[in-house]
């Protein structure tokens, strides 16, 4: 899912922000982003800050909706790999089964449930691997050591690393835990480790790439899509990250 050797971008969108807002998806990969993840709106969406919570509010006002997100996604083509990032409500709504089978019909290959602790994680792992979905597992700078073993061995695609104990959001400068639980995950894991929350600015993910594979970038892309930034703006954006990553 994330190329080995490089360090690896990986943009979001809010599902349904705008009514163009698959034009946002494929910005993102015009830009050079490594995979898209894509957020499913969710009405209480606890570990994120008010970015993603206004960008999340304002698509669910739109009428946005798992099936017509879905639904759009599979009238694109892609060549990146895509990453549906929502809530554990809506995936036991459905069932798990049933949701991980919706996310590849749509042609998604990843999930991140930032709410889903690994150790009540079986069945999504189940559901997600019959569908051939990665359920993607987040660590935490208070992860303790034998919990992130557990974390880097079950992960799939890559695991997430939240920079610093919070919600997302942007963020003035990262976060010195970021490096040192990078570098934790990294001694328990071959897989690649990307840093998340609070990543904002192309100097932030150079950063936050020397001790990682990579960088996810949420808040600070909704937060100019909110304020009224095209697909082209943002992928101006974009490109600048990807510049900044090598």
């Amino acid at each position: 899912m994330i190329p080995y050797g490089g360090k690896a971008l990986v943009p979001y969108v809010t599902g349904g922000i705008t009514a163009d807002w698959t034009s946002y998806v494929l910005a993102y990969e015009a830009a050079g982003a490594d995979a898209i993840e894509i957020g499913l709106p969710f009405s209480d969406p606890m570990l994120d800050g008010v970015t993603i919570q206004q960008a999340s509010d304002r698509a669910l006002a739109r009428g946005a909706t798992v099936d017509g997100i879905l639904a759009d996604l599979s009238e694109i083509k892609v060549g990146v790999p895509l990453i549906a990032m929502t809530y554990a409500n809506l995936v036991f709504r459905a069932g798990p089964a049933v949701f991980c089978r919706r996310l590849a019909g749509a042609g998604i290959t990843g999930l991140i449930v930032p709410d889903l602790p690994v150790d009540e994680a079986a069945a999504v792992s189940a559901a997600a691997a019959d569908a051939g979905v990665a359920l993607i597992l987040l660590a935490a700078p208070v992860t303790p050591d034998d919990r992130l073993a557990e974390i880097g061995a079950r992960s799939r695609g890559f695991v997430y690393a939240v920079s610093l104990m919070g919600t997302t959001g942007e963020r003035d400068t990262l976060d010195a835990s970021a490096s040192r639980l990078a570098t934790r995950v990294k001694a328990v894991t071959d897989l690649p480790v990307l840093i998340g929350f609070g990543v904002s600015t192309p100097a932030q993910a150079a950063t936050a790439a020397e001790s990682a594979d990579g960088v996810v970038v949420a808040s600070a892309l909704m937060r100019r899509v909110l304020d009224g930034a095209t697909p082209d703006d943002v992928r101006t954006d974009v490109a600048a990250l990807r510049a900044a990553l090598g």
